[in-house]
């Protein structure tokens, strides 16, 4: 990534994180309920939760992942770092789904910071050396990353692509 200035980087690494978080909802609209299994099978937890909810299917974190790293394979980021920033991307997203049924909200409730903040945190944090990122870029790119969501989520909503305006 030595060919890249910082800012270009740090917008690489934005419009990546927001591909593998845009990815699942595209699948959902070219699959419909094709391949929809959820991950948790439909388990409930002791609060007689779901573990994670319907809208987190096996389709949508094979097609984050594997997209993701076809995406980082056409820049200087990399296949492998596509494939990793996605990966801890979606278990951010399984973690906060999970803290969220624990607090009984529903599949597509809003829970601000919640939702964005571990789906991009966590790629940040863990890969941070990988990514040559500083604490500040980190802090930034979270910031964009979610007022981009809650810019977008509504529009895609009206668009007929998110089930939800959040």
């Amino acid at each position: 990534m030595a060919e890249l200035h910082q800012w270009q980087r740090d917008i690489l690494i934005l419009v990546l994180l927001g591909w593998s978080n845009f990815l699942p909802i595209l699948g959902r609209v070219v699959f419909k309920e094709r391949l929809s299994t959820p991950l948790d099978l439909g388990y409930k937890w002791i609060d007689n939760y779901y573990l994670l909810g319907p809208h987190k299917t096996w389709r949508g974190i094979i097609i984050s992942i594997v997209g993701t790293g076809l995406a980082g394979h056409f820049t200087p980021l990399g296949f492998i770092l596509g494939l990793k920033l996605a990966t801890y991307s979606m278990s951010g997203d399984l973690i906060s789904s999970f803290a969220k049924r624990r607090m009984g909200l529903k599949s597509g409730n809003k829970a601000l910071l919640l939702d964005q903040g571990l789906e991009s945190f966590l790629p940040l944090w863990v890969l941070k050396d990988s990514l040559f990122i500083c604490w500040s870029e980190i802090i930034l790119i979270i910031f964009c990353f979610t007022l981009l969501e809650i810019v977008l989520s509504p529009l895609f909503y009206i668009l007929h692509i998110r089930r939800s305006p959040h």
